[in-house]
């Protein structure tokens, strides 16, 4: 199934906006995920609590008349420690059912019931702040003062009043019993849990009596509609810091990438004219583009003015054996009766000669073709290549020196090396002195191959290597065994040029080394 852009293909400002954006959201996304912001109002709930339960702890100590100074001297070191830490967390703690209603009880311990009695103005003081349900209960569990009207009626049961009875703080998540309203600028009903905490007051190893609290924690809700204003500005903000990297990032990437998409367009309409330049703000990725692009034009265009330069030399070429051909067939056809043997001879083997010609052409236009198609691939050790390519031409006296070892195909050395000695044969003749010295030296493999013949003028060693020039037309020669030879190292990545000699002809072939492996 092939997918496809429902409303067309997106520009590349579109997806950068959308990508910012949603990179913006991930924090926010993740916050409420894993709920941490209502964790930590859950927490600061649980700490006021403490705070509260502290205070009511050292009211009752003061009002009983308790020995110690402190809730410290009154708790155990790691009641102390569960005393001050804040541990609630909605990721981890679960939340509890919610707390059954207050059992009928015996009555309470009448000293306690007195010190309750004391402090419940303090606690009613407390509440009509804190909005908090304060309750002080004896030592079994009944309420002996509180905010509410449960005063005689028991808790105990409640795994947190438990817990303080047992001389251990202990806070807890609660279902909230019911949800009502938002009370304006006051603590959420909306909630639908609230934070139970029991504290002991101790004395001495014995628990004296438990301050039990409860509160619903204020939601995120509300949190963010007290912040509504700040945070709409804040969002606004990221909104618009988002579109402006959007905007710079699509400047400084789409107005490169558009430069180059229209020198590419240019390219493919074929255009010659020189690629516009990238503003200096352009990313390394495209620049890289772009100056891939100008070789890529540079390629094609050099390869264009090969092939009608290519195509100019064939039509030459083949033009004068053409000409030829046809006038000697057209004086045959009309008086082909009345020439002497001799002379109709003389026709057919110029009609043969052109033929021949032709021949040599197309042959040698293959061989170009297939050494322009040539893959680079293969290593060749040089020197037995060169003493076979000796052993190919016995009538020129050649003197092999040297080894290497070339990263190109054997066969495409001995076509360059058959080509260059049959050069010579045709230029300097038969018995003529020929040395190949062969060497390695920084990563490159390097052949000289010099005569001891006539040389090449200056004037032809400019065009030596052009396809179909030679200067030895009469000898058969096509002009093609130069071309085909530069065209076969250029493929493997090497090169040929004439150099300067003080007598003859020599060439200098060069090739990327190989390193030592199994022969191709």
């Amino acid at each position: 199934m092939r997918l496809t852009w429902p409303l067309g293909r997106p520009r590349l400002r579109t997806l950068l906006l959308f990508s910012n954006l949603v990179i913006l959201a991930l924090p926010l996304s993740g916050l409420w995920a894993l709920r941490l912001y209502e964790s930590a109002l859950v927490r600061q709930t649980e700490s006021e609590l403490r705070a509260q339960a502290a205070v009511l702890a050292g009211a009752w100590r003061a009002t009983r008349g308790l020995r110690g100074d402190s809730l410290a001297e009154g708790l155990t070191p790691r009641a102390l420690e569960t005393a001050r830490r804040r541990g609630l967390d909605l990721a981890h703690d679960p939340v509890l059912p919610l707390a059954p209603d207050p059992r009928p009880a015996p009555p309470p311990d009448p000293v306690a019931a007195e010190a309750g009695a004391r402090l419940l103005p303090v606690l009613r003081d407390t509440q009509a702040v804190t909005l908090a349900a304060l309750r002080l209960l004896d030592a079994a569990g009944t309420v002996v003062a509180s905010t509410g009207n449960d005063t005689g009626l028991s808790l105990a049961g409640l795994e947190e009043v438990e817990a303080a009875r047992a001389g251990q703080p202990m806070a807890v998540l609660r279902r909230r019993e019911k949800i009502a309203t938002d009370v304006p600028d006051g603590i959420s009903r909306t909630a639908g849990l609230r934070v139970h905490l029991a504290m002991p007051v101790m004395d001495g190893e014995r628990v004296e009596a438990v301050v039990l609290l409860s509160r619903t924690p204020a939601t995120v809700r509300q949190t963010i509609l007290n912040k509504l204003p700040e945070i709409a500005a804040m969002g606004l903000l990221l909104l618009l810091l988002g579109a402006a990297l959007a905007v710079l990032a699509s400047w400084l990437i789409t107005r490169p990438l558009e430069a180059v998409v229209r020198a590419a367009r240019q390219v493919a309409a074929g255009g010659r004219a020189p690629l516009p330049a990238l503003p200096a703000t352009a990313l390394r990725e495209a620049a890289e583009l772009s100056d891939a692009i100008a070789r890529m034009t540079q390629t094609l265009e050099g390869r264009a003015s090969y092939v009608r330069g290519l195509a100019a030399h064939v039509s030459h070429e083949f033009k004068t054996p053409l000409a030829a051909m046809r006038g000697a067939a057209e004086l045959l056809a009309e008086h082909g009766e009345a020439m002497s043997p001799a002379e109709r001879a003389r026709f057919a083997e110029t009609i043969e000669q052109g033929v021949a010609r032709l021949d040599r052409l197309v042959r040698g236009l293959l061989d170009l073709a297939r050494a322009d198609m040539a893959a680079a691939g293969g290593q060749a050790a040089l020197r037995p290549l060169a003493e076979a390519a000796a052993a190919r031409f016995p009538a020129l006296r050649i003197a092999v020196t040297g080894d290497a070892l070339a990263a190109i195909g054997p066969q495409a050395v001995a076509t360059v090396l058959d080509s260059l000695l049959g050069n010579t044969l045709a230029h300097a003749g038969p018995g003529s002195a020929v040395t190949i010295g062969i060497a390695s030296t920084g990563g490159t493999a390097v052949v000289l191959l010099a005569d001891d013949g006539p040389g090449i003028s200056p004037a032809n060693a400019v065009r030596a290597f052009d396809p179909f020039f030679t200067t030895a037309r009469g000898q058969g020669g096509t002009g093609l065994g130069l071309a085909i030879a530069r065209s076969l190292l250029e493929g493997a990545g090497g090169g040929i040029a004439l150099v300067a000699a003080a007598r003859g002809a020599a060439f200098r072939v060069t090739l990327p080394a190989a390193r030592p492996g199994p022969p191709s």
